[in-house]
């Protein structure tokens, strides 16, 4: 009697060379004109808006911080670490947690009251906001500048670019 693993094995073997033949005996013809019709180039207009350099930015300021939070936690939870170095890891990650809860915060304060998306990256004692505008409005980024000063009590560097 013939167990599960041979009848699979014999099952295989027999559907790979089924299409070995299969192949072997398909008209070289019908074969070309599969080849040709894959290979037809389409054009394609790409088009990059401002709004997609606004998410690739956000895109790899995220990837950044998620590096850091995972140096961070590896610190944390390596045994040959010392206690100071992982109390350290501890505070630089709680920090790191609540800068990327504010940028949020403040990305969205940006949009719901001036109407611009925006990217806000916030380092120990910065914050960086950058605009999706066309236009350097010296009024616009000083009402952003109040805007972010507003949710912090003590002072910080802002910086607002414009994208």
């Amino acid at each position: 009697m013939i167990n599960k693993q041979s009848m699979w094995f014999l099952t295989l073997l027999s559907l790979t060379l089924i299409l070995g033949v299969y192949y072997v005996t398909m008209p070289s013809d019908l074969l070309k004109t599969k080849i040709e019709s894959t290979d037809i180039e389409k054009e394609v207009d790409i088009k990059i808006s401002e709004l997609d350099s606004l998410v690739a930015m956000k895109a790899k300021k995220e990837e950044k911080k998620e590096e850091e939070k995972e140096t961070l936690e590896n610190i944390i939870t390596n045994e040959t670490s010392s206690i100071e170095e992982k109390n350290e890891a501890y505070e630089d990650l709680k920090v790191l947690n609540l800068n990327i809860s504010k940028e949020e915060i403040l990305e969205e304060k940006i949009e719901t009251t001036f109407g611009i998306k925006s990217v806000v990256e916030i380092t120990k004692d910065s914050v960086k906001v950058i605009i999706n505008s066309k236009e350097h409005d010296k009024t616009l980024a000083n009402n952003i500048m109040r805007c972010v000063a507003e949710e912090y009590e003590e002072k910080v560097y802002i910086t607002v670019e414009f994208e």
